[in-house]
């Protein structure tokens, strides 16, 4: 059973003179840092999720509580994701993917986002309904369902990545 022709990109021209491959500023090795990385979707999605993280955590701490373990839990969840959030920003930034590839970063990602998205909904909602209109929880709740929404972008996009492009490589 044939799956196709396979092309094998080489950086040789089977009619003239050979090149030098030419130094692109987004996707040579030589570079520390993915300078692209900052202006993507994926990275500017990353950073707004961070930031709302990090605004929804200090709305609720700086919030006089009336259910302690309901604001810790909040607490606990937002901090823990946007941990996880920088640490794969940080792992595209400086492209440990590529030296690191024992591990499918794309389902990685994936699977964060799922887990970290469910437990990040479940804390906002908990958030929202004891929040006893006191304008901190409410906006720290609020922050919680923000970064809610931009995770489950994350995931539409990881899903993408990871699922649709693998089983669709299998084919061609």
């Amino acid at each position: 059973m044939s799956h196709g022709a396979r092309v094998i990109r080489t950086g040789v021209s089977s009619g003239g003179p050979v090149a030098p491959p030419a130094a692109s500023s987004a996707g040579s090795d030589a570079e520390l840092m993915d300078g692209a990385y900052f202006r993507s979707c994926a990275g500017m999605l990353k950073v707004a999720q961070m930031i709302s993280l990090l605004v929804g955590f200090i709305s609720v701490n700086n919030s006089p509580w009336t259910n302690y373990s309901a604001y810790s839990y909040f607490q606990i969840v937002t901090m823990c994701d946007l941990v996880m959030i920088l640490f794969f920003y940080i792992i595209h930034i400086f492209r440990i993917y590529r030296k690191l590839t024992c591990v499918s970063w794309p389902l990685a990602e994936f699977l964060h986002y799922l887990i970290g998205t469910i437990l990040l909904l479940i804390a906002s909602i908990v958030a929202a309904s004891k929040s006893y209109n006191l304008t901190g929880l409410v906006a720290g709740a609020t922050f919680g369902f923000l970064a809610t929404v931009l995770c489950v972008l994350s995931i539409w996009s990881s899903y993408k990545v990871s699922c649709i492009t693998q089983s669709t490589s299998k084919y061609h």
